[in-house]
């Protein structure tokens, strides 16, 4: 699957929403069944008025990270730095927060409503570096989109 057929796939979620929830799981499933080194895909959004993220719908192994504080780990610096972070050897950060001891590389993508990042979208690999320029441009396409549904 090309990011070019992705993009239509994720594009024609968007379009037919009934409940937002249900197609923010439809896209983090899509993505991680049809990208081989997408081992998780998920949400995470700004909880309220508290400088922490709350974990949204995701695919993938279960995690304890459902809250995460503003600066902490990669999703943590992302909420502040509003700045896309990839991270090609997790072991190379020191402010990493492991979901899981087969995680070797993460990307956080910023989610942006009227310019305020309300949330991202985080994948972690067990893949030692396997994300480019063209993962980082197709998912902040994907921000984008889920952007009109919030």
């Amino acid at each position: 699957m090309s990011f070019r057929g992705l993009k239509s796939k994720v594009k024609s979620l968007v379009d037919n929403a009934q409940n937002v929830e249900q197609t923010l799981l439809l896209i983090c499933e899509l993505l991680k069944s049809e990208i081989p080194y997408y081992d998780w895909v998920g949400f995470y959004f700004k909880n309220g008025d508290k400088k922490e993220l709350k974990l949204g719908p995701y695919a993938g192994s279960a995690t304890d990270h459902t809250i995460i504080p503003f600066g902490k780990g990669i999703c943590g610096q992302v909420a502040v730095s509003n700045k896309n972070f990839v991270v090609p050897d997790v072991k190379a950060q020191d402010n990493y927060i492991a979901c899981s001891l087969t995680v070797k590389s993460e990307i956080v993508i910023p989610v942006f409503v009227n310019g305020e990042n309300i949330g991202q979208i985080d994948i972690d690999s067990n893949t030692l570096n396997p994300f480019t320029k063209e993962d980082e441009e197709f998912l902040e396409f994907v921000c984008a989109k889920v952007a009109v549904l919030l």
